[in-house]
């Protein structure tokens, strides 16, 4: 598993090629608490840092409350999805990942598939039930300064891997991180950590 997944790190490094619109998929080693067993969308990555949403964190909270809190209608399906943790900053600011097509006030296209809003018109969109075909909700976002990811990706703490917006949109939230793995051909499952996780 090792050389393939670090051959393919590499490669992405040495041609010091932008990480947008890829997932970062935590190794099993991966300890911290806010970012085990996670998988980051990365919307943004220059040489001053990176920006990315964990897609596979719900918190217990959903849609039809922040719709609730925000005296919106929720006369949609829509309102049982569950809010997820972004990441750890700014935590307070919402954040949407969607697939393209409508504009919002601050709609930044990532790839052809895939945007990020972070206006409230686009909640309000969803209450309506005339929002974007496919979205994902978050609160805060994971950020890192320069230079910061690419070492933790010479530190072996993540895998690269390209973005398939079938598993951001259309992939249970539970079997994002190993589904992202397998793109690699790699079951994260038989590289578990050395304490391990019954």
């Amino acid at each position: 598993m090792g050389r393939k997944a670090d051959q393919i790190e590499q490669n992405d490094l040495t041609q010091g090629s932008s990480l947008r619109n890829h997932f970062l998929v935590a190794m099993p080693s991966l300890k911290d608490p806010i970012f085990a067993h996670t998988i980051t969308y990365i919307c943004d990555h220059t040489a001053d840092g990176a920006m990315g949403i964990v897609i596979n964190h719900p918190l217990n909270l959903s849609l039809g409350e922040i719709f609730e809190q925000l005296q919106l209608p929720d006369d949609t399906e829509v309102g049982r999805q569950s809010v997820l943790s972004g990441g750890p900053v700014h935590i307070e600011r919402g954040f949407v990942l969607h697939s393209s097509g409508p504009k919002f006030e601050s709609t930044i296209q990532i790839s052809p598939t895939v945007s990020l809003t972070a206006s409230r018109d686009i909640i309000a969109a969803l209450a309506e039930n005339r929002g974007p075909e496919s979205a994902l909700v978050a609160l805060g976002y994971a950020g890192w300064g320069a230079g910061q990811l690419e070492a933790e990706i010479a530190a072996n703490a993540w895998l690269t891997v390209p973005a398939d917006h079938h598993i951001i949109f259309d992939t249970p939230i539970e079997q994002r991180w190993s589904a992202a793995a397998a793109k690699l051909g790699i079951d994260l499952n038989l590289i578990s950590s050395s304490a391990g996780h019954a």
